[in-house]
């Protein structure tokens, strides 16, 4: 039987997540325990730099189009500036 959740401790407390003021994303450490307890994956960071590669700028538009999506679906998060999902969406760029 398969357990449920991501296999790592999911609060800020853990330093896997940032909190939301800091842009409410999983941090390097998170990523790395992430992939500790999910062999296989290939989670990534973030994608925060002003002039990415070509590689990381189309992760970007990705993120960025679907997160747009859970604005339209979630309009509580999307109205409130510092909802988790705003405040990612403004780390990311989009």
């Amino acid at each position: 039987m398969r357990k449920k959740g991501m296999g790592i401790k999911t609060s800020v407390k853990s330093g896997n997540f940032l909190p939301t003021k800091s842009g409410a994303g999983m941090t390097e450490k998170g990523v790395k325990a992430y992939r500790r307890a999910n062999p296989g994956s290939k989670l990534k960071t973030a994608v925060t730099e002003s002039d990415p590669s070509p590689a990381r700028a189309k992760r970007r538009k990705s993120y960025c189009a679907r997160s747009a999506g859970q604005m339209r679906d979630f309009p509580e998060a999307a109205n409130n500036p510092n909802s988790r999902l705003r405040q990612a969406r403004k780390r990311w760029k989009c």
